[in-house]
């Protein structure tokens, strides 16, 4: 071969690795930048909760600040109803803010649940409750026969922390567990000789003021923050 044809060979060789070269490098920008644009999609696209029509009374509560107690146990409850007393006391005070301007909310679910039933309640099932929840009254050392948060009539465990009545009266709403309270419903029903199905619904008609049953404490509570509450847990 020729030195001018071995040249030209060359020559179109190294032209063809350049563009094979660049083709691909051009290839891959656009592949990558396609996976970034579609990254960055993935990032920034806010993740937005699906509604149910059932959970829109979390909405109805007008306030200007949002808030929501998840409880369990007995102290856990107790304990929720003087949290939930000192803050509407110290918006009120400190801030200016109204009780009528907060929403607040206290869950009531496991063994905590049948603290949202009233005196009636407590007064004709106490016993099997309190063995189900395992809570005694502090002063008595018994199954309490009345609703301990209840008022303040009903000898609560700490005096002054606020009680469900004192409570109602501010506005805070309760949201009772239908899954505990069916729970509750069967352990009475075997104490007493009688059917579930009629003890739940007596249950369900005797919870207190500004309550209501929810299908489940736990959703109750996601659903709370999935709509902007402050999560408190006791």
């Amino acid at each position: 071969m020729s030195g001018k044809a071995f040249s030209a060979t060359s020559e179109r060789r190294s032209f063809l690795t350049r563009l094979s070269t660049g083709v691909t490098a051009f290839t891959a920008a656009i592949v990558g930048g396609a996976a970034v644009a579609q990254g960055q999609t993935l990032r920034t696209a806010p993740w937005q909760p699906e509604r149910h029509e059932k959970d829109d009374w979390l909405d109805q509560l007008k306030g200007k600040h949002r808030l929501v107690f998840d409880t369990t146990k007995p102290d856990g409850f107790g304990d929720a109803i003087t949290f939930a007393s000192n803050f509407i006391r110290v918006n009120q005070s400190d801030y200016g803010v109204l009780y009528s301007e907060l929403a607040v909310v206290i869950v009531a679910r496991s063994r905590s649940t049948p603290f949202a039933y009233n005196d009636a309640m407590w007064a004709k099932y106490g016993v099997p409750i309190a063995s189900r929840s395992n809570f005694t009254d502090p002063k008595t050392k018994q199954a309490p026969n009345v609703n301990v948060y209840k008022s303040a009539d009903s000898g609560a465990p700490v005096p002054n922390r606020g009680t469900l009545d004192s409570l109602a009266k501010q506005g805070v709403q309760f949201a009772v567990c239908q899954v505990a309270t069916r729970n509750y419903a069967n352990a009475i029903a075997d104490a007493v000789g009688a059917k579930t199905d009629s003890i739940y619904d007596e249950l369900v008609a005797n919870i207190v003021t500004n309550a209501r049953m929810v299908p489940a404490g736990i959703v109750a509570v996601n659903r709370a923050q999935e709509r902007a509450y402050s999560l408190v847990t006791t």
